[in-house]
């Protein structure tokens, strides 16, 4: 039985984006979806931040209901408490670091907000950097700010889609280990979307493969990768067939 105060999702959708999902993630636990493009990763963190609604679905975190089709349960994107980290990392190009930040921190003085900013800037290693825009910011520093954005409206999870997809390896390797150090100190549920088996590896401590809208094995990234549960597993990781030589 998943953690009560983990997440757990189940969604079932026919036609042009089908979906057949049931899956749980604990607190402090990394969950990395992976597949090919179009195979449903990021509608699911979408579903779960109240941004897709599909035919049916049931979305339960921190021992809260967000979605339930069943009952018509439906809690509005800005009052469920999730982190969301797009792709794009998606920061406001006219304000400041500090100011992305403060913007995300809910029902607080202007004072409080900052202050909280700051801190959450220092967990992400960018203390010294909070006067500056965007623009100005390398890629692995936009993408620390949008972490530090996205923890501070203190979420009861936090998805991160396709995180480190825009920096170069050296970059995405230091931001791979801080967010293990980061996990540290936060204790929610993860899950990350990504395309990178070796992050996936390196990273999760459970992955879910995921092919037209359905997961078709689940388990230890180590033991997945070592056993895939047939040719479509394989197939959706793009690993080699049993018979290739």
């Amino acid at each position: 039985m998943p953690d009560p105060v983990g997440l757990e999702v189940r969604l079932r959708q026919s036609g042009a984006i089908p979906l057949d999902v049931s899956l749980s993630c604990g607190p402090g636990e990394l969950m990395a979806l992976v597949g090919p493009s179009g195979s449903g990763k990021t509608t699911i963190l979408r579903t779960i931040a109240g941004l897709y609604w599909p035919q049916e679905a049931l979305v339960t975190c921190a021992g809260m209901t967000w979605v339930d089709t069943g009952s018509g349960v439906d809690v509005p994107p800005h009052r469920r408490r999730v982190g969301m980290v797009f792709q794009s990392y998606a920061l406001f190009p006219h304000m400041t670091a500090l100011a992305n930040v403060a913007a995300a921190v809910p029902y607080a003085s202007k004072s409080k907000r900052e202050a909280r900013a700051r801190e959450l800037l220092r967990l992400v290693h960018l203390d010294g950097l909070e006067a500056r825009k965007p623009t100005t910011l390398s890629g692995g520093q936009q993408q620390r700010v949008a972490v530090a954005r996205a923890l501070a409206r203190d979420p009861a999870v936090l998805l991160l889609d396709e995180p480190f997809s825009a920096v170069d390896r050296r970059t995405r390797r230091r931001l791979q280990d801080e967010l293990r150090e980061l996990r540290r100190s936060v204790r929610t549920p993860i899950v990350v979307v990504t395309h990178d088996l070796d992050e996936a590896a390196a990273l999760a401590d459970r992955l879910a493969v995921i092919d037209r809208g359905e997961i078709l094995q689940s388990g230890r990234p180590a033991d997945v990768l070592a056993a895939p549960a047939d040719a479509r597993v394989r197939n959706a990781l793009d690993l080699p067939t049993e018979d290739t030589p």
